[in-house]
């Protein structure tokens, strides 16, 4: 074929799409309708993690399963806003990784307030003021987040879901690379990529912000500076990338949770976090251990935080394999019910 023939074609196929999708957005609008009768939650991300399997699995290419993930990301969050709109609130300011996160998840319809901390994240979908929250909860070079645990272990709200981010720093900038006279950036950030700017920029001064969103801000107003910083803010101000993937640690990843109301629903692969604090007394932890064990309970993370009551007393944090509903799960809280001075599940959610 032709040019002309080709684009006669892809123009066809496009009316084909189009039409499906309003037809998949009608049936979206009678799951609303479904979801208002049995009193279920918009935002399902179990559901949606299966929508994502079902289209990795139907995938044939030439498309890569990650591109497919993405488009169908945007379909998601459009069906979703016309059954209900959301508001996400998530630790600021714009362009960060955290809003990249809650983009991530949340797609581009959705409303996103910036936080000024952990803690607003949370005050905000208490108050109703925001549907969900997205909030930093570990990295695997920088470790756990203990402020977001603090947080989480005195809110009247759940974990429901889960983001899993690879950092990827890009150096951006009005002008090009040969015009960069200053690069500003968040301290972590700097640090992230120290190796790579020894390599190409030696004598050129780093100067430290307070987050990478305030650097790119800076080198938005002048063209002899450049910013470490997302992609998403090289786009929200309305620069260039200059260099992509400059992070030294090309393993990077940060976790985050999206906080809700209610939990992540049951779909039969789940992880559930659970708050515990033990009794005083010798062989305390020993025992929930045990506990645990006998109960088979894969353990996928431990933590520890001081209670911030008496010395040497501490709350203990854990991730499991598995969801408060499977029944080798709940036989396990249970007896640690029995077991210790408190027990709090933070929530479950969806993995994929």
């Amino acid at each position: 074929m032709d040019l002309e023939d080709c684009r006669r074609r892809i123009d066809e196929i496009d009316r084909k799409i189009v039409a499906l999708l309003n037809v998949r957005a009608g049936i979206a609008l009678e799951i609303k309708s479904a979801k208002t009768e049995e009193n279920r939650p918009v935002f399902d991300p179990g559901r949606e993690q299966l929508v994502y399997e079902n289209v990795t699995k139907a995938n044939q290419g030439p498309l890569s399963d990650d591109a497919l993930k993405a488009i169908y990301r945007e379909i998601i969050a459009v069906s979703r806003q016309l059954q209900q709109p959301l508001k996400v609130a998530y630790f600021g300011p714009q362009a960060t990784f955290t809003h990249q996160a809650a983009r991530t998840k949340f797609g581009a319809a959705a409303e996103y307030l910036a936080a000024r901390s952990i803690g607003e994240v949370f005050a905000l979908a208490e108050k109703g003021e925001a549907d969900f929250g997205v909030v930093p909860v570990e990295n695997t070079t920088d470790g756990f987040v203990g402020h977001t645990f603090d947080v989480l272990a005195n809110a009247d709200l759940k974990i429901c879901a889960e983001v899993v981010l690879p950092i990827q720093h890009n150096l951006i900038s009005r002008g090009s690379r040969d015009t960069i006279q200053a690069i500003y950036s968040h301290p972590q950030a700097l640090g992230q990529t120290r190796e790579w700017l020894a390599a190409n920029f030696p004598d050129i001064p780093q100067v430290e912000v307070s987050s990478t969103a305030r650097a790119a801000e800076i080198a938005a107003g002048d063209e002899h500076a450049a910013a470490i910083g997302t992609e998403l803010a090289a786009e929200v101000y309305g620069l260039n990338v200059v260099a992509r993937r400059i992070e030294d640690n090309p393993h990077n990843i940060t976790r985050f949770f999206v906080v809700g109301p209610v939990m992540g629903s049951r779909t039969g692969s789940d992880k559930t976090s659970v708050m515990f604090t033990v009794k005083n007394r010798v062989g305390a932890l020993h025992d929930i251990l045990g506990t645990l064990l006998k109960h088979r309970i894969d353990l996928t993370r431990i933590e520890s935080r001081p209670s911030k009551q008496k010395l040497w007393d501490y709350v203990f944090f854990i991730d499991v394999v598995g969801h408060p509903e499977d029944a080798h799960v709940d036989q396990a809280l249970k007896q640690l019910g029995q077991e210790c001075a408190l027990v709090k599940v933070l929530g479950a959610w969806a993995t994929g």
